[in-house]
């Protein structure tokens, strides 16, 4: 079990973390047609939408409250009212998701009481879902708001399985952690459905952020899941959630609706996706298809031919918890010792981390840590990119956000094909690196004084005509 220790600094240097109203408002923009609403000012809207915008290269839907500092002392009333009539009339949104942040939340504002002062004064919003959700940002992270955002959606928009009580068998519901890329859910999708199974995401980054051009443009998220089919996720037979921050959603899920839930902590790796292959062929009464027992073959042969690259490298990583437990566990499959280990916020993951402490910080933390376990692979999102080239050590970029490459968006690691692919990168990362730094390679290792001559060389005639 790993040591949890939090980080007693003044302030952050080369921050990990994200806050949590930008991890609400991410949760909104799985959903069709929404708006993400922060309650705030002008500059926390403004900054989380630049790293949205500089990760998925994409136009980002999220407006603003514009709360002042008049307004902050007053109460945010008239800014919020006005806010949701402009959606409402220039956007036509299907649904507005509300993130509060940390100016309202240390006023005290009331937003459930201004949004149903809201409600009776403007009858035109009577049919538009006005959810909101409490993400202050001076406290907790972005997987603590993503998890807040699902967990509220859920119990705003699900309805129960009905007065007759009848499930579709072949209907599952997925809830997917924030660190599950729109590659990642497409990668799901597609085996459910191999199954015969018939998904619904909440919420669905793959509809609307995985990087496609709609035929015509539209100021709200142009794909996801949408409020009907939100509503009927009460009919499921089963409930599927990936990773520990989903099962708060998973649990008012089952406590609303009555449907059971699995809870699956990672699907990165050969044991957690041989357990959630099996669960799928349990409820779906199918057997395993002959294409993933193939990709199961390929995975194994991936880890044989790859240890040779990645055991017993040390490795530091700084991730959400739910990340960070995901790729240090499959690394420690791999062979790698975890040596250094930063993260963003409390989790029941992080103490089973395979490493002998995990530290709540940021990024100066893990290259003070890195140099100090003497590293020699660090993994991080593309803040991390100046700390690797001060180590001198190969980088991979993971998390949220990555600036510095495309196809951020279409990342796989789950499943066995994404495992596979992932152990590839990172080992070819490592082979990369010991070519560039001219490490000794079988190729290399004599002197180059003894190394062969080849044809038309003229380092001889040179070398007579020094020596003369």
């Amino acid at each position: 079990m790993a040591l949890v220790k939090a980080s007693t600094k003044s302030c952050a240097v080369n921050p990990l973390k994200m806050s949590q109203p930008i991890g609400g408002a991410f949760a909104f923009m799985g959903l069709r047609g929404a708006m993400p609403l922060l309650h705030g000012s002008q500059g926390c809207t403004s900054f989380g939408l630049t790293l949205f915008v500089r990760h998925f290269k994409e136009a980002v839907p999220l407006q603003t409250t514009a709360m002042s500092e008049v307004a902050t002392v007053l109460g945010g009333y008239e800014n919020l009212e006005q806010a949701i009539l402009n959606i409402h009339s220039r956007a036509k949104p299907k649904i507005v998701g509300i993130c509060s942040t940390g100016v309202t939340e240390t006023n005290g504002d009331d937003v459930d009481a201004y949004l149903k002062l809201i409600r009776d004064k403007h009858p035109q919003l009577a049919k538009l879902p006005l959810v909101y959700v409490s993400t202050p940002d001076f406290k907790g992270a972005f997987q603590d708001g993503w998890e807040k955002a699902v967990a509220r959606i859920v119990e705003a928009l699900v309805e129960g399985p009905g007065a007759s009580g009848l499930r579709d068998p072949s209907k599952v519901n997925v809830l997917p952690g924030c660190h599950l890329t729109p590659g990642d859910l497409d990668e799901l999708r597609a085996i459910l459905e191999d199954f015969g199974l018939r998904p619904s995401f909440l919420p669905d980054l793959a509809g609307s952020l995985d990087g496609h051009i709609p035929d015509e443009f539209t100021p709200t998220t142009i794909g996801g899941i949408g409020i009907d089919e939100i509503a009927r996720m009460g009919r499921a037979q089963w409930t599927i959630a990936i990773g520990a921050q989903m099962r708060r959603a998973a649990e008012v899920l089952q406590a609303k609706a009555g449907v059971p839930f699995r809870l699956f902590e990672r699907l990165c790796g050969l044991d957690p996706n041989d357990e959630f292959i099996t669960f799928l062929s349990e409820i779906s009464g199918r057997p395993v298809p002959v294409k993933y027992r193939r990709q199961r073959g390929q995975l194994t042969d991936a880890m044989l031919d790859a240890h040779f690259h990645i055991g017993g490298r040390r490795v530091a990583i700084a991730a959400e918890p739910d990340l960070l437990f995901d790729l240090s566990s499959t690394l420690h499959d791999m062979g790698a010792q975890v040596t250094a280990a930063v993260t963003t916020t409390q989790s029941v993951v992080i103490e089973r981390v395979k490493t002998e402490e995990v530290f709540i910080g940021d990024l100066e933390d893990l290259e003070e840590l890195a140099r100090t376990k003497q590293c020699d692979l660090l993994i991080t999102h593309s803040h991390g990119r100046q700390a690797a080239v001060r180590l001198k050590i190969p980088f991979y970029r993971a998390g949220f956000p990555i600036f510095d490459r495309l196809g951020a968006g279409h990342q796989l690691s789950v499943g066995y094909r994404g495992t596979r692919d992932m152990i590839f990168d990172i080992a070819n990362l490592v082979i990369a690196d010991r070519e560039e730094n001219h490490q000794p390679t079988p190729d290399s290792w004599r002197a180059p004084a003894a190394l062969p001559r080849r044809a038309g060389h003229s380092s001889s005639g040179a070398a007579e005509r020094s020596t003369a």
